[in-house]
């Protein structure tokens, strides 16, 4: 299989070296987590049985962690001005 991916790289002038591991790693960082896919999908897509073994391969993304909190300062925000308009 990575002989394969060697060939791939070759006509794709990829100058990386390609693995099974990388290619791996650059889907369910680069295709899946990125776009939004849940963790808990990206296991089952990878065939992991624990969903820790998904976390520690994938690692944490800063930019996820920066997109979560926004969201999550937005709802704070929205909640907070709601609650202010039906006080008054």
């Amino acid at each position: 299989m990575n002989a394969y991916l060697k060939e791939i790289a070759g006509v794709c002038e990829i100058e990386k070296e390609l693995t099974i591991h990388i290619a791996r790693h650059t889907f369910a960082i680069t295709v899946t987590l990125t776009n939004g896919v849940p963790i808990e999908s990206v296991s089952k897509m990878l065939g992991h049985k624990n969903l820790r073994t998904t976390q520690h391969y994938a690692k944490v993304l800063d930019r996820k962690v920066s997109e979560d909190m926004k969201i999550l300062k937005e709802k704070f925000t929205i909640n907070s001005k709601n609650q202010k308009t039906q006080a008054s």
